[in-house]
């Protein structure tokens, strides 16, 4: 008796890690509720990073235009940029035959807003083209500044609610930040991310910003 009872003991235990491990492949294989863009270096990289970089009084303005700065460029048949970042960033995205999103939900890292429209949303380079231009860009060839533009391999671009996009306009970190303080580290880590890769300057004010921020993840 104490035999059969040891062997339904193992095949329940049995049974029980069987069925744990098929719960954790379904939740390792089941599609993220958000995606996201490609994610930035540590905190503690971005630290050494912006330690890097070269500060300086921030640039001139002068002849400044998006146009130097084409955008969006078509990344793969119908599709261009912009419409790369809405399909990744978003959920469930569907798409019309020319690329356009015409269903789906975007989850704005920035205020926590979820959109179901996709003109409700704005694909942010998250250092802006001007303020770009006012670290270093301006002295980049076309080419260059359309590579930044539409960069989709760092975390330059991110989708986001339209008017939060346009209130942050070309604000740097000591001017603007996410109103979500629970995004601002990963926040700091992009905008750190990026500015070294481009080997962007920053002003005092902006790298003390970004320290602070840094410091406490």
């Amino acid at each position: 008796m104490s035999g059969v009872y040891a062997r339904q003991t193992r095949r329940i235990a049995v049974l029980t890690a069987t069925a744990a491990l098929a719960t954790t492949g379904l939740l390792a294989t089941a599609p993220a509720a958000q995606a996201s863009p490609p994610a930035p270096v540590s905190a503690a990289t971005a630290r050494t990073y912006l330690g890097q970089l070269t500060v300086a009084a921030e640039g001139s303005s002068t002849g400044y235009s998006r146009d130097k700065f084409p955008h969006w460029i078509t990344q793969s048949g119908a599709c261009n940029t912009r419409e790369v970042v809405l399909k990744r960033d978003g959920t469930n995205v569907v798409q019309d035959s020319s690329c356009a999103a015409v269903s789906g939900s975007w989850f704005s890292e920035y205020d926590g807003a979820t959109w179901t429209a996709a003109a409700d949303v704005d694909i942010d380079h998250m250092v802006p083209l001007s303020e770009a231009w006012k670290s270093g860009a301006n002295s980049w060839t076309t080419a260059q500044r359309q590579a930044f533009a539409n960069d989709l391999t760092r975390p330059q671009l991110i989708a986001v609610t339209d008017n939060v996009n346009q209130a942050k306009g070309d604000q740097d970190p000591a001017e603007w930040l996410p109103s979500r303080t629970s995004y601002r580290c990963m926040y700091a880590r992009m905008w750190v991310d990026v500015k070294h890769y481009y080997n962007l300057k920053v002003d005092s004010a902006e790298k003390s910003a970004l320290q602070g921020i840094l410091n406490g993840c």
